[in-house]
């Protein structure tokens, strides 16, 4: 799978070079490229945004810079996903929907947003990580990178992502390891008992009594 990034800080995303995207980088399993949007910059300074029509507060990213970036990409197929606060929630569904495509193109913005009339002409889908506002938009493109990336094959074990949150409509069950007691607490008995069906069953019960705790939103059947 593909990711085009288009940014004006390539350099935050320096932390998918490491760990299990990392890894999926190495083998080739994803591809992420990094356009500097400042380098369409027609001025001299590089200056990509200017004040915005009508008044108020900040710069607005202007068009024809960002235009040019994606033009530069050449690939008029691939969906283009704007990483926006007024975008539609980020979810597993909207992730597992992603991970379908072969190639996207991403858009980060920047001080108070990108100009109307290029998010118009060129943005599919507008997306948020949820219901505030940060400095830009290559946090948001970092998390959608590592969420749909897991779907990816190759890139983790299709086991893990069957028992994982989410991937059933519950969260996921407790989870143990070495040493067996720890602070003077057991590792529960079912999990030491080997019986594969009992864990199964403790696992499940476990799954919709945190769910029911935690996320009672996400429990919209009655769980039988």
């Amino acid at each position: 799978m593909k990711f085009d990034v288009l940014t004006l800080f390539p350099k935050m995303f320096e932390p998918l070079n490491s760990s299990i995207i990392g890894r999926a980088r190495e083998k080739n399993l994803i591809e992420i490229n990094l356009i500097n949007i400042r380098d369409f910059s027609k001025d001299k300074h590089k200056k990509v945004d200017d004040t915005p029509y009508g008044g108020g507060a900040g710069m607005v990213m202007m068009p024809d810079v960002v235009y040019d970036a994606y033009k530069s990409i050449g690939d008029e197929n691939a969906k283009v996903i704007y990483m926006s606060p007024q975008g539609k929630k980020l979810n597993q569904k909207k992730v597992e929907e992603l991970a379908k495509q072969e190639h996207l193109i991403i858009l980060c913005g920047h001080y108070e947003g990108i100009d109307q009339r290029v998010i118009d002409k060129i943005v599919d889908e507008e997306i948020s990580i949820g219901d505030y506002v940060l400095t830009g938009g290559e946090l948001p493109a970092m998390v959608l990178i590592d969420a749909v990336s897991r779907y990816n094959s190759g890139v983790i074990a299709e086991e893990s992502r069957e028992e994982e949150s989410f991937a059933n409509g519950f969260l996921e069950y407790p989870q143990y390891t070495r040493p067996e007691v720890f602070e003077g607490v057991k590792v529960p008995e079912v999990l030491l008992s080997g019986h594969h069906a009992n864990i199964e069953k403790w696992r499940k019960e476990k799954a919709i009594e945190i769910t029911k705790l935690k996320r009672p939103d996400l429990l919209k059947n009655e769980v039988q």
